[in-house]
């Protein structure tokens, strides 16, 4: 089987992060995985509902993802929500711990995909919003709705 070259193959997406987060600078990082955890995703099968990052040391982990067992791999050794690492380059890897100390910023996956045979997951440094921001924004997406409908009619 030749590598996948035509671009990139979403797994599973967070779109809840969007809503309950303003998300402030983003990274693309490698994710540590078994070779069932690698079949189950080239399979579409990940959630990342309640997932976050951590950083440990000086080192990046992903918790509460969720990866079921493959169909035909060895269930009995399978665990579904371990941690996993994330390989990020030290610089990164520093950066993002200061933020995450220093601003008290959150580490929130955003996307898990495959990119050129690679299983990578996005991730982005981001603060978390209030209940009043979460409604201006919903309040200001529904105000563009209604403006690109009235200019639509106008055509």
């Amino acid at each position: 089987m030749s590598r996948q070259d035509e671009g990139e193959k979403i797994v599973a997406s967070n779109r809840r992060a969007r809503h309950d987060y303003e998300l402030l600078e983003r990274f693309e990082c490698g994710i540590q995985l078994t070779g069932d955890e690698v079949k189950s995703l080239r399979g579409g099968r990940a959630s990342l509902v309640d997932c976050y990052g951590r950083v440990r040391g000086s080192e990046i982990w992903l918790e509460g993802l969720h990866i079921p067992a493959y169909e035909q791999g060895d269930k009995r050794t399978h665990l579904p929500l371990r941690p996993r690492k994330l390989l990020l380059h030290r610089r990164e890897i520093d950066q993002i711990a200061r933020e995450v100390n220093e601003k008290g910023l959150s580490l929130v996956p955003l996307r898990i995909y495959f990119t050129h045979g690679m299983a990578k997951v996005e991730v982005a440094l981001a603060r978390g919003k209030r209940k009043y921001e979460k409604r201006r924004s919903i309040a200001k997406r529904e105000a563009q709705r209604e403006m690109e409908r009235a200019a639509g009619r106008r055509r």
